[in-house]
């Protein structure tokens, strides 16, 4: 099998060649391309003769899989597949394979970290503190005894809700599918109408679907308390991002996090969240820390190894 590798995992090099060593000992073509090259005919030219891609978070074009004739899998270095040409696929049978889990802890992590950030309205007074300044004006509140919402109870969402009550929150959740382990940790589930009005603060954690889109609407966003902060570590189309910069500008909620936008960063200077007040924007960091990168490699090697052993696991198609 010819394997290549469209893109970057956030590793070093060295890591790779071992992670290939035992394909290539397999008798397998193993290629890395590691330039940052994305265009689409530089793609074409690459993903041409393969077997099997490997890619991470870049944008896929279709076209990059109607070009290679002899394409039996992709394997994704990433949870989302919304940057895969999924319907592409699916017609002429590629599988698809995704590396869920590897970021669950690094994505529940940056939820707190921007919370924390927003309550105790860390950025302001680092800036305060640099400039002879006072607290005067920026006392915070803390996340003990709040309503904490969850929205979307799969792995992130419900270690993100772990955390929560480790903090001393109240948890409750709306999700499409409502799971036993959540209720066995004291989360209650309510309509999302309901946890947007309760909560404290919202976090999200949903995927990137027909059906998720705008999500976050601007009448759900209504229903948020002044005081309530909104965190999104999942995907941006999930909130309508003019809705809530609208929000914060009026004042009509207290802060939002969002490490997710419509577009893969850089985003542009004009989008609607650069300018609104009491936020606290990431340029998609959540699943980025050493120890998830390391684990995301493996596991894009492992499904390319369980595939060729007839055993493929985390088909998304």
């Amino acid at each position: 099998m010819n394997i290549v590798l469209l893109e970057g995992l956030g590793v070093p090099e060295s890591t790779i060649e071992e992670l290939a060593a035992p394909l290539r000992a397999a008798g397998h073509t193993f290629t890395a391309w590691l330039d940052g090259v994305r265009d689409t005919a530089t793609l074409i030219d690459r993903a041409k003769d393969a077997d099997i891609l490997m890619v991470a978070n870049g944008k896929l074009p279709a076209e990059v899989v109607e070009a290679a004739d002899r394409l039996k899998l992709i394997s994704v270095a990433f949870t989302g597949v919304d940057h895969i040409p999924m319907e592409t696929c699916a017609a002429r049978g590629v599988m698809v394979c995704n590396c869920a889990g590897y970021s669950t802890q690094a994505v529940a992590e940056l939820v707190f970290g921007l919370a924390l950030g927003l309550a105790r309205r860390i950025p302001a007074c680092d800036g305060r503190a640099r400039t002879e300044g006072t607290k005067a004006g920026l006392i915070g509140f803390e996340l003990a005894g709040k309503t904490f919402g969850i929205v979307g109870t799969g792995a992130i969402g419900l270690r993100t809700a772990k955390l929560a009550q480790a903090f001393g929150c109240k948890v409750i959740a709306y999700s499409r599918t409502q799971r036993e382990e959540a209720k066995a940790l004291g989360i209650e589930y309510k309509p999302l109408a309901d946890v947007m009005a309760e909560s404290d603060i919202v976090s999200l954690h949903v995927p990137a679907t027909a059906a998720t889109k705008g999500l976050i609407s601007a009448e759900m966003i209504a229903h948020m308390k002044p005081t309530a902060l909104l965190i999104n570590t999942a995907r941006g189309p999930v909130v309508d991002s003019a809705a809530l910069a609208s929000a914060l500008h009026e004042g009509r909620i207290a802060g939002a996090g969002i490490d997710v936008f419509e577009m893969e960063p850089p985003i542009p200077a004009d989008h609607p969240l650069c300018g609104a007040p009491n936020t606290l924007l990431t340029p998609h960091v959540a699943f980025a820390t050493d120890e998830s990168m390391v684990l995301r490699a493996g596991m894009v090697f492992d499904n390319v190894s369980l595939f060729l052993a007839g055993t493929p696991r985390n088909i998304m198609h």
